[in-house]
């Protein structure tokens, strides 16, 4: 009678009672194994592989089919693997496992839960700039346009352009932006006037880099647009990304030499930050995702993100927000920055 009475009542005793029970069985039976320590060393070893995957990916080398820039670019998601091995460390009732499995943990929030846990966007600045690579495929390339520039940008980085449908971009935009230039298949649409418009060459035998000043009323900026050349995964050879990484030491040398004092960079690198092969271009610049982002801002591919390959970059400027911008009928996702010149 006394059970039911406290069942019904519903202050939760016994099911409390019950629950207690069941974990002080838990801790007794895992007490009482002396297999516990034994069990699950291949977990605590996998555990320890990628916490020092984590730490020392600077020194896996690029020798080797580029891996060690294939693990930086896809560096955050290590952090998937994590639960998997908590579920299977409980499973097999490894304390090993369990123990080993602190180390990674501890490391991953170290380098990324920043980024998660911490919203860094702010108020204020006075330019609102974007970049899409708008897929020289893409089926709705004026509704693309029009999409991205109602983000409110007064300056548009647009990358992956066909020949034959600048036009189309140029009508599209004409309305909102009084100002452009389109360098090979890179262009950059302005609301403030735009000077020495030029290419960059950047060694691909083709234009995909250019650079602009433009003349914001808090004084001149130089806004790069670049689409670094592409990388592919293949088994026979790897991360093949020596033509991309060619091109990025060669942009970075040009941004370096760039004799405005404020800089911008937009545009899809096909890289990450943690991408070593980019050093020459992030040595010097800021990542607004980085500075004044939210979460990792993933871009590519659009339909389920996996690595921010676009981006915005800056020297000499203060970014107060960065974020990603909704679907277009590109494969890769828009992103904006608000900057204070």
């Amino acid at each position: 009678m006394a059970r039911a009475y406290m069942t019904e009542t519903g202050d939760g005793s016994a099911e409390g009672e019950r629950t207690g029970s069941r974990f002080r069985r838990l801790a007794d039976g895992w007490r009482g194994d002396p297999g516990i320590w034994r069990r699950g060393l291949v977990l605590a070893g996998l555990a320890v592989v990628i916490a020092l995957v984590m730490i020392l990916h600077a020194r896996i080398p690029n020798s080797v089919g580029n891996l060690g820039s294939l693990s930086e670019t896809f560096l955050p998601w290590l952090g998937v693997f994590l639960p998997v091995l908590l579920g299977l460390a409980l499973w097999r009732r490894s304390a090993t496992a369990l123990i080993a499995l602190l180390l990674p943990v501890i490391v991953w929030f170290n380098v990324f839960g920043g980024l998660l846990l911490t919203d860094k966007q702010g108020s204020g600045g006075n330019l609102v700039v974007a970049t899409h690579n708008v897929n020289a495929d893409n089926p709705d390339p004026a509704g693309t346009a029009r999409q991205v520039a109602a983000s409110g940008a007064q300056v548009l980085a647009l990358e992956e352009i066909p020949g034959d449908k600048v036009e189309t971009y140029k009508k599209a935009l004409a309305d909102i932006y009084p100002y452009h230039s389109v360098q090979g298949t890179v262009g950059l649409w302005s609301k403030y006037e735009l000077s020495d418009s030029r290419p960059v060459d950047i060694k691909m035998g083709w234009t995909r880099a250019m650079r602009s000043t433009v003349k914001t009323p808090a004084g001149d900026v130089a806004v790069y647009v670049a689409h670094m050349p592409s990388v592919r995964v293949k088994l026979n050879a790897g991360f093949t990304a020596n033509q991309r990484d060619n091109s990025a030491y060669t942009l970075g040398e040009a941004i370096s030499a760039e004799p405005v004092k404020k800089v911008v960079l937009l545009g899809d690198l096909n890289g990450t930050m943690n991408d070593r092969s980019l050093n020459n271009i992030t040595a010097q610049m800021r990542s607004t995702q980085g500075a004044a982002g939210d979460g990792f801002g993933f871009t590519w591919p659009a339909a389920f993100p996996m690595a921010r390959i676009d981006q915005i970059m800056v020297k000499g400027l203060e970014p107060k927000s960065s974020w990603t911008l909704p679907e277009t009928k590109s494969d890769h996702l828009p992103i904006a920055a608000r900057l204070q010149v």
